[in-house]
């Protein structure tokens, strides 16, 4: 007879969640590292009770903001290479609907996260209860109903016995490299606290192996004939080459075949910016080496990416008329992209498997091709160091000399993080990454306010480490409530906190297409009503302070460089402060290196939007369909 212990369904889930574990390549670690939550009448006497009867074996972390959880747990399974995340529990209302946008870019960016919302009574004893959003065509649908567009798995637990099936799913989901993302259990009040006679065989621990597939045969020689009869080919790398861990093996293969190596947001520091084949971003904020070698390749070797519009710059980028794809990619939907030869297996195996048979046929590129890349690399580098440089030490510094600054005082140990703003094209032109996690960019979602959240689950996956999260003030107001979370725990995150008086990523935008700024800056309303009068008499640096965090403010370069080092040294939650030349400018790096899709009025009487359509129609007609 199988034994049993009675539990009520929230004691049974979390008792289960603390015995499941991942395993990759003979390592293993827990699944569900920690819990985060915040409580309400949909889940305190549920959840809430369980974690407290369970606090011995599974750790709870207190947040400030639902979405921002979410973020802090998609930081920590990042981090941990998607083998480890964290559950997120939240009360039915405002405190379910707002796991939206953090279960949204969990997903979008495939990173595992386990959101676990209360929900309305599945019994039903009184209708509506509170919070309870009535649908007069559907008695089954709660507000956690938004959940599920945006959810690799989603359930609602209405009977016990039904948690056990769904539980096993919801694992299934968060392990599988290809489809994993949020997953949602959402939980009715009544069912969380209701007893049930649990097998306990449930509790027992589980392992779930993280499979490293193989490329077909008959895909793998045909990727090896493109790739030998190629003359210009390019390596794009994307996130799926750090999920894998792949980035040794994308090393061996560009320097047994000396294939240039281009990055995507996600896939930075695939290689070091160091490697002779490393040739920087590529795509809308990417370098000109970068580009260049994008619209003259004849073969585009896809590796882990998905191919965003930013990549392939809205479809116009790759303009060689010869140009094929080849695309190494665990998953079949991504791998198909771009009418490309599909060569479906995980990055890791799949790259060892062609670096051996390329080596096999002793196949290099062409010196010629080498000395072309290598110089135009060179090049670019002076650039970037133009841009780093500052002259005169004692003025404001301009956006790229403060990444300048941090680059100066950085090592491969520190981690930097952003999502959103005019940094992330910065950061993807001009940031030098040391090693394989250094570059965190949320460019999935390109979530305003992921970045200070993000950077506690990093530093809890990696306590060791000097972990950055590097804001505008446009992001910085989105979500500054867990430095709070972050001085409890005793996170010592930094925050590099740029204040350029505005949205100033979308300023420029908005100047390209037309829009002449419109509602951009953070200023006063002038006389005739436009927001065009003296910037706001905000001080967000107070602010900081005023959540608990210590806070060192620079004026000038010099500041700048000295309070980044002391910031670097501490080891308390410490932000650096600094209003950067000027607002009225994205900032002072390089322009776009290629084009990126934002639709400009077809018709209008101002003389910018005329002039923006006019070049918008130049850009639209050099778009490609690639079949």
């Amino acid at each position: 007879m199988t034994s049993t212990t009675r539990l009520t369904v929230a004691q049974a889930l979390v008792r289960f969640l603390a015995a499941q574990y991942t395993e990759r390549d003979g390592v293993r670690q827990r699944l569900i590292g920690a819990t985060w939550g915040i409580f309400g009448h949909g889940n305190v006497a549920g959840i809430g009770q369980a974690l407290v009867e369970y606090s011995d074996v599974m750790p709870y972390h207190q947040g400030r903001n639902e979405q921002a959880m979410v973020h802090a747990a998609v930081g920590y399974a990042r981090q941990s290479n998607r083998l480890s995340t964290h559950a997120v529990t939240t009360s039915i209302g405002p405190g379910a609907t707002n796991l939206v946008t953090g279960a949204a870019l969990a997903t979008i960016n495939h990173l595992p996260v386990l959101l676990l919302p209360g929900d309305i009574f599945a019994t039903r004893p009184a209708d509506p209860v509170l919070q309870q959003l009535e649908v007069p065509y559907a008695g089954d649908v709660s507000v956690n109903d938004c959940l599920r567009p945006v959810s690799k798995y989603f359930d609602r637990i209405t009977r016990p016995e039904a948690l056990i099936p769904s539980a096993l799913q919801a694992m299934r989901v968060l392990t599988d490299p290809v489809e994993t993302g949020a997953v949602t259990l959402a939980l009715p009040q009544d069912v969380q606290a209701e007893a049930y006679d649990w097998p306990d065989d449930l509790f027992a621990e589980r392992t779930w192996v993280v499979r490293r597939p193989g490329a077909d045969p008959t895909e793998l020689a045909e990727a090896v004939r493109a790739i030998r009869a190629a003359r210009r080919p390019l390596v794009i790398a994307g996130g799926g080459v750090h999920h894998s861990r792949a980035e040794e093996a994308l090393a061996e293969f560009a320097e047994v075949t000396r294939i240039p190596v281009a990055s995507t947001q996600a896939g930075k520091g695939s290689l070091r910016f160091d490697h002779p084949q490393d040739v920087g971003g590529v795509g809308h904020t990417g370098t000109a080496t970068a580009d260049e070698l994008a619209r003259t390749a004849d073969l585009v070797i896809g590796v882990g990416t998905r191919y965003t519009d930013f990549t392939t710059a809205s479809s116009t980028l790759f303009s060689n008329p010869d140009v094929r794809f080849l695309n190494l990619n665990i998953a079949p939907f991504d791998g198909h992209k771009l009418a490309g030869m599909p060569l479906i297996a995980d990055a890791r195996t799949g790259l060892e498997e062609l670096t051996g048979r390329l080596e096999m046929h002793e196949h290099r590129v062409a010196p010629s091709y080498v000395t072309e890349y290598t110089e135009d690399k060179e090049r670019w580098e002076q650039r970037v160091d133009a841009c780093y440089e500052a002259d005169e030490p004692d003025v404001r510094p301009t956006q790229p000399q403060v990444l300048g600054a941090l680059d100066a005082i950085v090592d491969e140990s520190d981690v930097i993080i952003n999502a959103a703003g005019s940094l992330p094209g910065d950061l993807h032109k001009l940031w030098r990454a040391r090693s394989r996690d250094q570059y965190h960019l949320e460019y999935g979602y390109s979530c305003m306010g992921y970045e200070i959240p993000a950077a506690i689950g990093v530093k809890m996956a990696a306590p060791d480490r000097p972990v950055w999260a590097l804001v505008g003030d446009g992001t910085y107001l989105m979500m500054p409530t867990e430095i709070v979370t972050a001085v409890q725990e005793g996170v010592a995150i930094k925050v590099l906190l740029v204040q350029n008086h505005g949205y100033a990523s979308i300023g420029g935008l908005s100047e390209e297409t037309g829009a002449e700024r419109f509602g951009t800056a953070y200023r006063h309303r002038a006389h005739d009503g436009t927001f065009t009068g003296a910037p706001l008499p905000v001080d967000l640096a107070a602010n900081a302070a005023s959540l608990g965090m210590r806070v060192l403010r620079a004026k000038t370069v010099s500041d700048l460089r000295e309070a980044l080092a002391e910031a670097r040294a501490a080891d308390t939650p410490t932000c650096v402060y600094v209003e950067t030349q000027t607002a009225d400018t994205v900032s002072g790096p390089p322009p776009a290196q290629a084009w990126w899709d934002v639709p400009v009025a077809e018709t209008a009487t101002r003389a910018s939007a005329v002039k923006a359509r006019e070049l918008y129609e130049r850009h639209v007609s050099t778009r490609r369909r690639h079949l």
